[in-house]
Formats: structure tokens, C-alpha cells, sequence
């Protein structure tokens, strides 16, 4: 599909929908370009991603794409939610210019054959679970980087392991937009805004909001030693959290894990910044979700001793 319809909204109308690469590289208006990439079926995480953007740069352009490659033989790329015409209305919304809309033959014409791989951190947490998903995920955006050619990218915490092995790459292949990482959009019950919330029944939803809860108390009882002790012991943390989801029966977990917030590293006396992070399936659906815990007093917690 080629071609391109609607206004530039920087002229008062529309978002322009544009279809083909072609398009998308001759959208040059003018003014930092603020880019924010998705999957589709958006919420108000990918939203929140698009007002501060817009607050920032003069331009703004969301992509959305339901890449094949970051989908395993397993997972659920043919039940991924998908309803294009209230993206494009949420999209209009949040003041976007241009909406890249591509189809997979045209991000991955035929002989397609590169892939990009990040060493040392594809394989880890999320990638231990989800073998070839990083792959699929940094190949899709350094196509769409070159693409857009943006001044920054937004992309959320919640996939903190992603927003890590992206800024690597954007360092490593010499990509000069700058990465830009925005708080977690959380629903009432604090389960993290995600598109696979949709999957999830009543009770099940229920279920799902033990796992910030969990998270939410260990950086608690992070704060609270730090306050009467001087210092966490980061691995304490990982087992509060997995202690209280496995007292949640609806809850399958996968993993939970303490590390370095980053690299992906190891806990060290040093390290400021710990990420608490985990998965699990409630039901069919696999959720994850993280928070940071700051260390005020390096040196006074505990190094991890063991992974996930």
C-alpha cells in the first residue's frame, strides 16, 4: 500500500498517513522531529510517550507496526489487538503530524536478510524467555531510525530491559538521536498500561494487579532500610517480590530478577540504581513490569549472588 492522505496538523489538519518509505523520508518540515514507535492498538502509556513529545519538539511522528520479527513460533501476533481507526483518532488527538503506517513487505522487502543483534544483553531476562526477540526488536528500529531519521525517541519504562539494549545500539551504530525513557503509565490498580491487558478476564485482571503490588513493596521495604539501616540488600528484594506472587494462585511466574538498572548488570556495593523487575503469565497472557529502586548510600547493600 503507498501513497499518503490527511493534512500536516503543523498547517492545521490531519495527520498525514503516509505508507512507503518514500513518504516517510520526504516528511521534512522542519524543526526537531520527536518519534514514538509502536505496535499498534494504542493506550494511554503509548499517549503519554506522544504529549511529551509534543511538548518537546516541533514535529512529531508515530509509527505503528506490528513487527513479525520480535514474535516468536508461540506468541501471539495474530491475536494482537489491532483497531487502526481509533489509533489514527487517538493519534489526531495528541496533536501527532504523521503517522508512518507501513505493511511488512515494505519493511522487509523481499531478499531481506540483516538482522542486528545486541551482545551480552539480547540474552538476558526477557530474552532468556523470548529467544530472537531483541533481534527482531533492535533490526525494527534501526530501520525505523534510519526511516524517520528523528531527533529523539521516546519509548517507556515499563520495557526497561528494551529502553537498555536500545540506547546500546543507538551508541554502538552511531544513531544521533537521543533516547528518551518516560515514567510507566499505570491503570488505578497499578498494573502497567500494556495492549495484552486487553486479554485478561475479571478475575484474571484482579490477579495481575499482585505483581506491581509486589513490586511496589519491595521498593517500600527498600526506602525503609534505607532509612533505619543505611542501606537494601537487592537480592532481600528479589525474594520479597517473588514471595508475594507466589501467594497470588492465578499467577505463573517466570522470573524475577535485581540488577544493575543500566547495564543489566550485577548488584554491586557501588550501584546506585536497581531494577527490580519480573514476568509471569496470568492466564494465557504474559505480563512484566519493573520498578527502580535508588540506593542513597552506595556501598551499604549487599551484592546479588545469584540470577533469575
Amino acid at each position: 500500500m503507498s501513497g499518503v492522505t490527511g493534512d500536516n496538523p503543523l498547517m492545521g489538519g490531519e495527520p498525514r498517513v503516509l505508507y512507503d518509505i518514500g513518504q516517510m523520508r520526504g516528511f521534512r518540515p522542519g524543526g526537531p522531529v520527536g518519534f514514538v514507535p509502536t505496535l499498534g492498538y494504542l493506550h494511554e502509556g503509548h499517549l503519554s510517550l506522544l504529549r511529551r513529545a509534543r511538548e518537546e519538539c516541533r514535529v512529531v511522528v508515530l509509527s505503528i507496526f506490528l513487527n513479525p520479527l520480535q514474535f516468536g513460533p508461540e506468541e501471539d501476533l495474530d491475536l494482537y489487538p489491532r483497531d487502526p481507526e481509533r489509533d489514527l483518532r487517538l493519534a489526531r488527538e495528541a496533536g501527532v503530524d504523521a503517522v508512518f503506517v507501513p505493511d511488512a513487505s515494505e519493511m522487509y522487502p523481499e531478499g531481506f536478510s540483516t538482522e542486528v543483534r545486541v551482545r551480552g544483553l539480547e540474552d538476558l531476562l526477557e530474552g532468556r524467555s523470548r529467544p530472537g526477540h531483541f533481534a527482531g526488536v533492535a533490526t525494527v528500529l534501526a530501520r525505523l531510525l534510519n526511516i524517520v531519521g528523528p531527533d529523539r525517541m521516546y519509548m517507556g519504562q515499563k520495557d526497561a530491559q528494551q529502553a537498555v539494549l536500545v540506547r546500546r545500539m543507538m551508541a554502538d551504530l552511531g544513531f544521533p538521536a537521543r533516547l528518551v525513557i518516560c515514567p510507566t503509565v499505570r491503570e488505578e490498580d497499578g498494573l502497567a498500561m500494556s495492549s495484552r491487558n486487553a486479554y485478561l478476564d475479571e478475575e484474571e485482571r484482579a490477579a495481575a494487579a499482585a505483581i506491581p503490588r509486589a513490586l511496589f513493596a519491595a521498593r517500600d521495604a527498600a526506602r525503609r532500610a534505607e532509612r533505619e539501616t543505611g542501606g537494601f540488600d537487592a537480592g532481600a528484594l528479589r525474594a520479597l517480590v517473588e514471595r508475594e506472587l507466589r501467594g497470588e494462585p492465578l499467577v505463573e511466574l517466570e522470573y524475577v530478577s535485581a540488577d544493575e538498572a543500566g547495564s543489566l548488570g550485577p548488584v554491586g556495593p557501588e550501584t546506585r540504581e536497581v531494577l527490580l523487575s519480573c514476568a509471569a503469565r496470568v492466564g494465557k497472557t504474559r505480563l512484566i513490569d519493573n520498578v527502580v529502586v535508588e540506593r542513597l548510600r552506595p556501598g551499604a547493600g549487599g551484592e546479588r549472588k545469584d540470577g533469575p
